[in-house]
């Protein structure tokens, strides 16, 4: 991503406001597929919690932290906070409760 074509702070605040917006989007999609995720465990009587699934996402989202050049250990730790909310949301769903 080219940043050297930022000239001022106003127009940084900017971009990351725009990517900040983005990144919620994409947190929103992941929310919709963790409704689903949360149908399909119903279904299949599946628990909220898959330690060895919550483990391959946390080792995925390090590995793909260090290729971007980020804090592995940050990205793990907004990871784990992130897989908690998502494993919190499937629980209320699977207890009926998908509010």
């Amino acid at each position: 991503m080219a940043t050297d074509d930022i000239p001022d702070m106003p127009a940084l605040r900017a971009r990351i406001d725009a990517l900040d917006a983005q990144l919620i989007a994409l947190l929103a999609q992941r929310s919709a597929l963790i409704d689903r995720a949360a149908r399909i465990k119903a279904r299949d009587d599946l628990p909220a919690r898959i330690e060895a699934r919550i483990e391959e996402v946390v080792t995925n989202a390090r590995r793909h932290a260090e290729r971007a050049g980020l804090d592995p250990d940050l990205i793990e730790s907004i990871w784990r906070r992130l897989i908690e909310a998502a494993i919190a949301q499937e629980d209320r769903h699977l207890k009926g409760d998908p509010a």
